[in-house]
């Protein structure tokens, strides 16, 4: 759907909006839309769409997921939180998870970006190599 530059404008002026201290507010999020749809502006159902998009994307990057072949202990959890935090901010949500395909050594995904130090992508780029 394509959406015109007023309404991107209108979205990102209100995504703005609904940060507090850096963050996103999920209850201005919430305000927002429910204003918008009672009021119904020109172009709102395109606002909303963008808003939507902008919403998903602070939100993927502001959550990491963590996999390992084996569980972490709690020091070491402790510090790959501290180190998530310290380069992407205190507002990040981090899950740990097991995945035994990895073999070993970690994947973190924050958002777009992903650090695999795993055994099974160091196997797959020695093969790719060949």
């Amino acid at each position: 759907m394509k959406i015109s530059k007023q309404a991107q404008r209108d979205a990102r002026q209100l995504f703005r909006s609904c940060h507090v201290n850096g963050l996103l507010d999920e209850n201005r999020v919430r305000q927002t839309v429910t204003l918008l749809s009672t009021q119904k502006p020109r172009g709102y159902v395109e606002i909303l769409s963008r808003l939507h998009r902008l919403v998903k994307m602070d939100l993927e990057q502001h959550a990491a997921s963590v996999e390992s072949a084996t569980p972490l202990t709690a020091e070491l959890q402790a510090e790959v939180t501290g180190e998530i935090k310290k380069k992407y901010g205190a507002g990040v949500s981090i899950s740990f998870a097991q995945n035994p395909a990895l073999i070993g050594g970690l994947r973190i995904q924050v958002g777009s970006d992903l650090y695999d130090g795993s055994v099974k992508m160091r196997l797959q780029k020695l093969e790719e190599s060949f």
